[in-house]
């Protein structure tokens, strides 16, 4: 099968599994490039499949020589259709983690509910014991409560009017203006429940309850603040009330975890390309000019710069981890650096159809886009015929998300 990108909107329907396993091959060569650094030997991931929360797993496994669990919903292929690009990210993760002769195992299914909750503790049990870290990086549109069976839907909306800026369709390059309406009735709800640190707290609570979490363990989820161009789509929105809500959670969590000497931290992480940020308005064009401001700084980092510099830098080489005056780790330092700030918003103010080829990197934000997917990587060739290994070894079950 001969597989080439297949858009729709912000999202691809296609995705390249040589592509994802390049993809996954060099941010392993990164980690691997910067040595290996003494700290937790067995992590769980959350959401380990795509993005901040791959990432993490990569560094985990090859910068700590951890052995790794991965929870993730992704879809395996099916006749005529490729499966999801988290599906092979996770195929090439658990064959260069056997390569390295380290321990690699995943559950596929719905990691908001309580089966997969439970089956994710039964396999610690078996195999691990007990867990140092956990990551929490769940990047989902819609939670089934496991308890209350209610099906929650997140909006990104701003909140009492509407909000009018720039926006960048990235696959045409045209800047046009976009009004988004605020919110209503229970859409701020909605969002907490499907993106805040609820969740977050059930999986802790549910580690905690079956002892399996180890004495100074740590847990991990992630949030992003960003600037005041993005503020009132972003954070002062819907979804900033939800990134609040996890972020107040990390306090509940470390609170239950003092018996065990734990801590919880939220770490706020620099803007990029990831299926979930290309869908909220605004923010296409914004990481287009952050990305020509940094890159031409020699500062620009991608998902796996960022965790290396977490995991390095911050949670295991520090003994009093430097936080914000909100007890929060920022790895979007340089991001939010003042002299990037005033060139993105210098740049902002600009920012045309016209100009934005020459102000913008709108070819590397595209560029990352289709990497995502597999897609834009020099070493694969795409004419050539794809047969597909649909098979993860270590892959536990797969739970039907209801």
């Amino acid at each position: 099968m001969i597989i080439e990108p297949r858009m729709r909107g912000f999202i691809c329907l296609t995705s390249h599994p040589k592509g994802c396993a390049q993809n996954v091959v060099n941010q392993i060569n990164y980690i691997k490039s910067k040595g290996t650094i003494d700290g937790a030997k067995n992590v769980l991931v959350i959401g380990a499949s795509t993005g901040f929360g791959l990432a993490s797993r990569i560094t985990s496994a090859f910068g700590l020589n951890a052995s790794t669990i991965g929870v993730f919903f992704e879809k395996p292929p099916q006749e005529g259709k490729t499966a999801s690009p988290g599906w092979y990210n996770s195929l090439a993760f658990h064959e260069e983690a056997a390569k390295a002769g380290l321990y690699a195992k995943s559950i596929n299914g719905d990691a908001f509910s309580t089966e997969v909750k439970n089956q994710t503790i039964e396999l610690i049990k078996s195999d691990l014991g007990k867990i140092d870290l956990v990551i929490y990086s769940l990047a989902s549109p819609v939670r089934l409560h496991p308890t209350t069976g209610v099906l929650h839907r997140s909006v990104l909306k701003p909140i009492g009017k509407t909000y009018t800026n720039k926006t960048v369709d990235f696959h045409t390059g045209i800047v046009s203006e976009i009004s988004i309406a605020p919110c209503v009735d229970d859409d701020i709800a909605n969002t907490v429940a499907v993106m805040g640190g609820e969740d977050w707290q059930m999986w802790m609570d549910a580690l905690m309850k079956a002892d399996v979490l180890s004495n100074n363990v740590s847990t991990i989820a992630y949030s992003y603040i960003g600037p005041s161009i993005t503020e009132a789509v972003y954070r002062k929105g819907t979804i900033g009330k939800a990134k609040d809500h996890l972020e107040d959670t990390a306090f509940s969590i470390t609170n239950d975890l003092n018996k065990l000497g734990g801590k919880a931290y939220v770490s706020v992480n620099k803007a990029l390309v990831t299926q979930a940020s290309s869908a909220i308005p605004v923010i296409p064009l914004y990481i287009s000019l952050l990305y020509k401001v940094m890159k031409e700084k020699g500062l620009h980092e991608g998902c796996i710069e960022q965790m290396q510099r977490l995991f390095y830098e911050r949670l295991y080489t520090n003994s009093n981890i430097p936080l914000d005056e909100k007890g929060r780790i920022r790895i979007d330092d340089w991001e939010m650096r003042e002299d990037v700030q005033k060139e993105v918003s210098a740049l902002w103010e600009n920012a045309t159809t016209a100009t934005l080829p020459t102000t913008g990197d709108l070819k590397g934000y595209t560029s990352d886009f289709l990497n995502l997917f597999g897609f834009g990587f020099s070493e694969i060739n795409y004419a050539e015929d794809t047969k597909e290994n649909i098979v993860i070894d270590g892959l536990i079950s797969v739970v039907p998300q209801k």
